[in-house]
Formats: C-alpha cells, sequence, structure tokens
C-alpha cells in the first residue's frame, strides 16, 4: 500500500484535484503526515491539479457558450446561482467559489459566461487555489495528527483506512463518470 501512494500519490491528487479536489487534498495531506508523500509536493500537486481544473472549465464555458450549460440541463440551477453571486460580488466570488459547495466544477463557466476576461480570471484563480491547496492539504495534515494524538500509532489500521478512503473516493469518482456517460447516451438516443 505505501508503495503504491508514494508511486502514484502524486498523480492521484493531480486528478483528483483537476476534477473535484477536497477529498483528494485532504487525503493528500494525510499520507503527507503519515510520510507517504511530501507535504510541499502535496500541496503544489493540489494547487496545479486545481488551477488546470478550473481554467479548463472556463475554456469550455468560454468556448462552447450557453449551449453547453442548455445540454446539461442540472447545470441550470448551479449556473443561476454562481451568475448571481457573480454579479453581486464579481472579485469576491471569482476569488472564494472553490470554498462553496456546490459551485466549484459550475463557477468557472459561470464566469466564461459572463465575458469576464480569462487573464482576469486566471490571475485570481490563481491566487484563489494557492490558498485553497495550503488549508485543504493542511486540514488533511492536521487530521493526520490529531488521529495519531488521540490513538497513538495506528500502523496497521491507518493503511487500511487510507486505502478504504482512496477505494470510496476511486469509487465514487468512478460512478459518477459512469453515469454521465450513461446519461449522455441516453440523452443522444432520445434526440435521434
Amino acid at each position: 500500500m505505501e508503495h503504491l501512494i508514494e508511486t502514484y500519490g502524486y498523480v492521484a491528487v493531480l486528478i483528483g484535484t483537476f476534477f473535484e479536489g477536497e477529498t483528494v487534498a485532504i487525503l493528500g495531506g494525510f499520507a503527507a503526515h503519515q510520510g507517504h508523500l511530501r507535504y510541499s509536493l502535496v500541496v503544489l500537486t493540489a494547487f496545479v491539479g486545481s488551477v488546470l481544473g478550473d481554467q479548463s472549465a472556463y475554456f469550455l464555458g468560454r468556448r462552447y457558450g450557453r449551449s453547453f450549460v442548455d445540454r446539461r440541463p442540472k447545470l441550470g440551477p448551479h449556473i443561476a446561482r454562481a451568475t448571481s453571486l457573480l454579479e453581486r460580488h464579481p472579485v469576491l466570488f471569482m476569488f472564494g467559489f472553490r470554498f462553496l459547495y456546490g459551485l466549484r466544477n459550475v463557477a468557472p463557466v459561470a464566469i466564461a459566461l459572463s465575458r469576464i476576461s480569462m487573464a482576469r480570471f486566471l490571475v485570481l484563480n490563481v491566487m484563489s487555489a494557492a490558498l485553497w491547496a495550503v488549508i485543504v492539504t493542511g486540514l488533511g495534515y492536521l487530521f493526520g495528527q490529531a488521529v495519531e494524538a488521540a490513538w497513538g500509532k495506528l500502523h496497521a489500521w491507518d493503511e487500511r483506512l487510507a486505502m478504504g478512503a482512496v477505494l470510496a473516493a476511486i469509487s465514487v469518482f468512478g460512478f459518477n463518470l459512469l453515469r454521465e456517460r450513461v446519461q449522455r447516451r441516453q440523452r443522444a438516443s432520445r434526440g435521434r
């Protein structure tokens, strides 16, 4: 297990933070506390994955515009909420959207639809992602310290807990990805 974490841990953090983030970044911080990964590299990897994910979502919103959202009806209410917040507090929203549950993945699309420039979004996205990566991976690291302080060293159990958490995160991600593909195919077959 340790070998897998040490070999693929940074890749998992990069991919996980590209698509979602919090759970994977926390697990990365926990793995850093356990000595399987370097904390500074986990923070850097979480930062890079988060920035790349949000810039990609911004690009999709900019490139495909409103039709991107219209083809995904479930995004509608989230985009509307994000747009409302963006109109009231543009800078604060662009800086803090990743800390707002339920808006992290749709906010860059809403920002792109608002015609805010990519350069402006990039600057705020980079600053926000840096703060987010330190805070969230730090929570994972502190969680590791709290577990260790409360129950002592859990050599046999920490690997099982980490493996279970990683498997759960991968399962949820895989299930959501599969469900989205099935729904796309069903929508496409209805449209024919």
